[in-house]
């Protein structure tokens, strides 16, 4: 994929080195960054996550709002769970009524359980969200291969009746070889597959996540590098300068009008600490 995200960081990352340089600082490394940063996650709670990488849309600030996620994995759970198929199917309200000790933590069902299970689903508060998740499932809990378990997940994905009747006899028969109770190990298919149709490719959502986190990082720890980046990647679309500048004030960054002696083509932050607003966002300037 091409993520304008990925030059935000980079412009903004230039902007703040160059700040460290004349400190005396090393350059700041964004992949080094601590992925537990208390401040940080205070700011995602209260939903300030305007030009933050997938997590800046309406609809993901009051999901935000409701999970209050305070580490790295319930970032990967929020990319995956923000999406039509588990914000309609209760699965979204159930991870949050899970997380907040309002409904029990089983793994993965109340009634149907198996304590193989907990390692896979502890990370998610005992519901399948993932697509790993479930090909974890069958190679614990029936003995699959990893190619086999691939299968499974793409049968369970398509919902093929006659695919599904195949892999049924197949996990049955893989619990009974690994000394499962074959009658909770169907009840607990039956589970994993009313999910996997939903479910998300975990190492795409952790890649994204991480992505959201560095974004983040930067906007709480250095808010007027980013800001300056986010609005030198749009200065051509006036809307969304007109919507980043209001963000700015919000955020209580000093903004120095256009001026042809402090200005530069994009957006800075100058020795004060202020962003100076960047010819290239003036319309009609050459």
């Amino acid at each position: 994929l091409g993520l304008r995200t990925l030059t935000i960081i980079h412009w903004a990352l230039k902007i703040v080195n160059a700040q460290r340089a004349k400190l005396g600082e090393d350059p700041l490394d964004i992949m080094s960054i601590p992925l537990q940063d208390r401040p940080t996650f205070e700011m995602l709670k209260r939903a300030e996550t305007t030009a933050v990488f997938q997590l800046e849309s309406r609809g993901m600030k009051d999901l935000i709002k409701r999970l209050l996620p305070d580490c790295f994995e319930d970032i990967i759970a929020l990319v995956a769970l923000f999406r039509p198929g588990p914000l309609q199917s209760g699965m979204v309200d159930d991870f949050i009524n899970r997380k907040h000790g309002r409904a029990e933590v089983a793994y993965p069902h109340p009634d149907y359980q198996h304590e193989s299970l907990k390692g896979i689903l502890e990370p998610t508060y005992g519901v399948i969200v993932y697509q790993e998740q479930v090909m974890q499932i069958a190679q614990v809990l029936a003995g699959y291969t990893l190619g086999g378990a691939d299968m499974l997940r793409r049968a369970m994905g398509k919902k093929k009746p006659e695919e599904m009747e195949k892999q049924r006899g197949t996990f049955r028969e893989g619990a009974i070889s690994v000394g499962v109770d074959p009658d909770l190990a169907m009840k607990i298919f039956d589970l994993v597959e009313k999910f996997a149709g939903y479910g998300f490719n975990k190492s795409h959502s952790a890649a994204y996540a991480v992505v959201s986190y560095q974004t983040l990082w930067l906007k709480c720890h250095y808010p007027a590098p980013f800001m300056a980046a986010v609005l030198t990647s749009d200065m051509q679309n006036t809307d969304k300068v007109v919507g980043f500048v209001e963000e700015c004030r919000e955020m209580q960054l000093d903004l120095v009008l256009p001026n042809v002696n402090q200005s530069e083509f994009g957006f800075i932050v100058n020795d004060d600490g202020a962003i100076v607003y960047g010819l290239g966002a003036v319309k009609g300037a050459g």
